[in-house]
């Protein structure tokens, strides 16, 4: 990470920690998605149906990776508009840093605290559910396929989310627009995920790579596409003029 990407990220990650609706939402939000679906899948009791115990440990597995999802969100939502609002968007486009750097930065404080809470909350799933889950859900959970999809997906869909809320995040005038229209925008990833949360493609490491790589191009492809729409010059007489 270069000086400038650095100093971006560092800026950025100031200005979340003094919104108390971007803190409020990472730290209530997390919890959300974990007490329910853990709630349900501790509930469960041996000799429950196969397909009742997939049905639970599935729901709590998109929980999960509903956090990579919409989190970033919040945060990139927030991004571009947020700045305009107050007054800081114009300063920092007039900068030397370049598009590229300022974007990288501006991901990176999106992506970091979000994988964090990601895997902090995964490893506490799993370890409670080792601890006191009955053993048919222990079994679904702790297998090789779940833990590999979990590692390589959560920053790739992190990543996707950021993109999809900065390019949003360019174009609205209102930062609760922006939120709203970027978890909007990933609902289409959650229906995918939920294809292997729930089983309907059986989890393997075969399937966890292969997600994986589609992920990093369809990542890739958001990032061209966000890159060509920030525009300098656009956003100053754009957002010069409002």
């Amino acid at each position: 990470m270069n000086g400038r990407i650095r100093a971006v990220f560092r800026k950025e990650l100031r200005e979340f920690r003094r919104n108390k609706l971007v803190v409020g939402t990472m730290a209530a939000l997390p919890f959300f998605f974990l007490a329910i679906p853990m709630t349900s899948v501790l509930a469960l009791k041996a000799g429950t149906p196969l397909s009742a115990l997939k049905g639970a440990v599935g729901g709590a597995g998109l929980g999960l990776f509903l956090v990579p999802l919409i989190l970033p969100t919040i945060v990139a939502g927030y991004a571009v508009v947020g700045e305009r609002e107050q007054g800081t968007l114009e300063p920092v486009l007039t900068t030397p840093v370049r598009r590229e750097e300022l974007l990288i930065g501006k991901a990176l404080a999106a992506v970091v605290p979000t994988v964090s809470v990601a895997y902090v909350l995964f490893a506490v799933f799993a370890t409670v559910v080792r601890l006191a889950a009955v053993p048919q859900v222990v079994h679904l959970v702790w297998q090789l396929p779940e833990f590999l999809a979990f590692l390589l997906f959560t920053p790739l869909l992190a990543s996707f989310s950021i993109w999809v809320g900065l390019a949003v995040s360019a174009r609205a005038s209102d930062v609760r627009v922006a939120q709203q229209l970027s978890a909007l925008a990933v609902l289409p990833m959650v229906g995918l995920i939920s294809l292997f949360t729930f089983r309907v493609v059986t989890p393997s490491v075969k399937v966890a790579i292969v997600g994986a790589v589609l992920l990093v191009a369809l990542d890739a492809g958001a990032w061209r596409f966000v890159s060509a729409l920030f525009d300098r010059e656009r956003l100053l007489t754009r957002y010069g003029r409002s």
